[in-house]
């Protein structure tokens, strides 16, 4: 299985280019400058100067794509934009890393979890926007996504405990009651999805075991 792996460089990229190598899959890293990742194949072009052709030759893209800069928050939603557009018609996968602010609190599905009152200010923007980019992409159905949003508590440096709960649009808590996972289980999580899972056009969400 052959995969690419858009802003590979960043740190949960470069996890996930490592899961998926451990996994015996055929990992491209498509960065802007210097490879920083374990990848051994690279295409070095910025996300929306890539073209169709570029990404032909891949069974499944990875957007790993992400920005804490408020004047390119509004990228999450054109980053995503761009490379549906890149995909459009085809049977490959896109694999979206996704956010937790999007989740809903409530089996109604009408508050989701960047609107409680105990959501931190600061991560609000982030979240809208990368909720907006994520109602942007459940209109698509040209394209064969799954869009996955780690835990509420997403630890960069967390250790890896190889266990996770595989849940859906809600806020999923474990059996300590809480909302968490590290990167390196998000990208076991995500690896998983690549290879055994079937969620099209779905938004899955994970959280520690």
């Amino acid at each position: 299985m052959k995969i690419a792996v858009v802003c590979a460089n960043g740190k949960v990229g470069k996890l996930v280019v490592k899961e998926a190598m451990k996994r015996g899959l055929d990992v491209t890293a498509i960065v802007r400058g210097e490879n920083k990742s374990l990848a051994e194949h690279t295409i070095i072009k910025d996300l929306f100067d890539l073209k169709k052709s570029n990404l032909d030759s891949f069974d499944t893209v990875v957007d790993a794509f992400g920005t804490w800069n408020p004047e390119s928050l509004p990228q999450h939603s054109t980053s995503l934009k761009k490379l549906c557009d890149l995909l459009s018609g085809t049977n490959k996968r896109l694999i979206v890393v996704g956010g937790a602010g999007s989740l809903y609190v409530n089996p109604e599905h009408t508050l989701q979890l960047m609107d409680t009152p105990d959501f931190p200010d600061m991560f609000k923007p982030l979240a809208s926007n990368m909720g907006k980019a994520l109602e942007e992409l459940r209109s698509r159905d040209d394209v064969r996504w799954t869009y996955i949003s780690p835990a509420g508590d997403f630890r960069a440096d967390g250790e890896k405990c190889g266990k996770y709960i595989l849940g859906g649009e809600e806020l999923t808590l474990n059996s300590n009651g809480e909302s968490i996972i590290s990167y390196a289980d998000y990208a076991a999580a995500l690896v998983d999805e690549i290879i055994n899972g079937n969620h099209i056009n779905e938004r899955i969400s994970v959280v520690r075991a």
